[in-house]
């Protein structure tokens, strides 16, 4: 006697008394292959259908003007569905308008999800002049930016690991005059 798979063959060539095991013993591992299998396809599938935190954006708003730029900022909601809190691993977004990127970047560790509730984040935006004179350009006599925000929040869940939750948002901002900022 020897290793399984020389048995599974020695059956095969004695008249395919067992073709099941035979079958199973060419696809690499037998039944031991076919019990993995198994469990992985019913573990991939609990895992589809459990709960997962899922989030919401708000519009992009006018925050401030600075010497670098201007700072415009929106509110993340993120749900989370178990009696534990999750860490938040990174927040990435990208700000466009016209099609065209005009800010982007990275929160890195930007804190926990609350356990069993709503965790509200503030995502700013940073805009540096030399986009702001572009977009100046672009304006129509009634000062608004059509805008798509979208964002990507990448969390740790135990037994999952890790994934990243994509949001986004369009809308229309208005800019601010000389009059709202003075």
């Amino acid at each position: 006697m020897g290793t399984g798979e020389d048995d599974d063959a020695t059956t095969a060539e004695q008249g395919g008394e067992d073709d099941e095991q035979t079958r199973d013993a060419g696809g690499g591992g037998g039944v031991m292959a076919s019990l993995v299998g198994k469990a992985k396809g019913f573990v991939t599938e609990k895992i589809a259908q459990m709960p997962k935190p899922e989030a919401s954006l708000e519009r992009v708003s006018f925050k401030s003007i600075s010497r670098e730029g201007v700072a415009l900022h929106s509110h993340v909601d993120v749900s989370n569905p178990y009696s534990y809190r999750i860490p938040i691993c990174e927040l990435t977004y990208t700000f466009k308008s016209d099609g065209n990127v005009i800010a982007s970047g990275t929160m890195p560790d930007p804190g926990w999800i609350g356990a069993s509730g709503t965790t509200k984040l503030e995502l700013p935006v940073n805009v540096p002049y030399d986009f702001v004179m572009s977009l100046m350009k672009d304006l129509s006599g009634d000062w608004d930016i059509d805008y798509v925000l979208e964002v990507g929040i990448t969390i740790d869940l135990p037994v999952v690991g890790t994934f990243t939750i994509p949001v986004s948002t369009e809308g229309e901002m208005k800019l601010p005059t000389f009059r709202d900022l003075f």
